[in-house]
């Protein structure tokens, strides 16, 4: 190792494995320059050194892109934006949790928890392809930041059957919005993924919907009731390699509002009708299993939030107390107390 003095800074020359490292200690003081070189020989025995020379170089503009261009996923492209105009410029080693803190709490301000929560997902599924994949880093800055948002955002709105009815029954401008919305209330399909659906992924003969791209990139089925059944049915194919609705998000929304307000339904969006699928499954005692296959999610967490609507299926728990004792011993003890 070599510790010499440049102009007004220390710089250090060390040998590892057959590499000769050289670089500025940003100091003319010799104790502190002695106190930096020792810490890079540190990091270069544990083999971080050069790790962190690689996250010097590559930006987290570099990272958005790579991992847009094989990994995105619906709405990435949308939120990766909003990231780009917090970190563009930065460098993957400079992005530390403090940094992602501070994000955290910019963004609060502004946008619901649910918004963040999105936002530093998408940040640290970044991270972890990096670290696993493309082996740019050894650490997740994001995994050592709590940013859950429990609850408090989740929306528990839903359709009442006379809400239901008014909306059905004003569905009627533009043509295909009645049978849009009835596929969606009987499928808790999401709306990306009602606009994508083929008619290549009907099987009237099985009376089953394949969604081929979920928001969570898996395909999953879901069986047909009878109303839908004969709805899709009755519908002219024009193309079977076609979208069974060919209409843009925009027409869709556009559509959709306006029948909201003639029904006269307040705080109700689309995806609301998912909510309204699934609160109608489980108000009818259908298990919460089945209902977070049918709606597609990953795990019987997020179908949870459904679970309040049906304490009906508590009762047979609490019915095993009356079978481990004697009922009526125990009612005649108490009746004897009374007396």
């Amino acid at each position: 190792m070599g510790l010499y003095l440049r102009g007004k800074s220390f710089w250090m020359t060390y040998m590892y494995q057959g590499k000769r490292i050289q670089r500025s200690l940003d100091t003319d003081n010799k104790r502190e320059a002695e106190k930096r070189c020792s810490k890079i020989i540190k990091e270069i025995v544990e083999d971080d050194y050069f790790e962190t020379e690689k996250l010097k170089r590559i930006s987290f503009d570099e990272m958005i892109e790579k991992y847009l261009q094989s990994h995105a996923k619906q709405r990435d492209g949308r939120t990766s934006k909003t990231l780009l105009l917090f970190f563009t410029g930065y460098t993957l080693h400079q992005i530390t949790t403090k940094i992602i803190s501070e994000y955290r709490q910019t963004r609060l301000k502004k946008v619901k928890p649910a918004t963040v929560y999105q936002e530093l997902a998408l940040l640290r599924r970044m991270f972890n392809i990096a670290i696993k994949e493309w082996e740019w880093c050894r650490d997740n800055p994001v995994s050592k930041l709590s940013f859950s948002v429990g609850n408090r955002n989740a929306r528990d709105r839903w359709l009442t059957l006379d809400e239901e009815k008014r909306l059905i029954d004003l569905a009627t401008n533009p043509a295909w919005l009645r049978n849009l919305l009835m596929l969606a209330l009987h499928t808790g399909m999401r709306r990306g993924e009602i606009l994508d659906l083929k008619w290549s992924d009907i099987d009237l003969k099985r009376r089953i919907i394949m969604v081929m791209k979920s928001k969570n990139n898996e395909k999953r089925t879901i069986p047909m009731s009878n109303t839908l059944y004969t709805i899709l049915r009755d519908i002219s194919i024009v193309d079977i390699s076609g979208r069974i609705f060919p209409i843009s998000g925009s027409s869709l929304r556009q559509a959709f509002d306006q029948t909201v307000v003639k029904a006269k339904i307040n705080n109700f969006r689309f995806h609301d009708l998912r909510h309204t699928f699934a609160t109608r499954l489980v108000q009818n005692g259908v298990d919460l299993y089945k209902v977070k296959e049918l709606l597609g999610h990953k795990t019987v967490t997020m179908t949870m939030r459904y679970a309040h609507h049906y304490p009906e299926s508590l009762r047979s728990s609490v019915a095993v107390l009356d079978e481990c004792y004697n009922f009526t011993t125990i009612l005649g003890r108490v009746i004897d107390q009374v007396t």
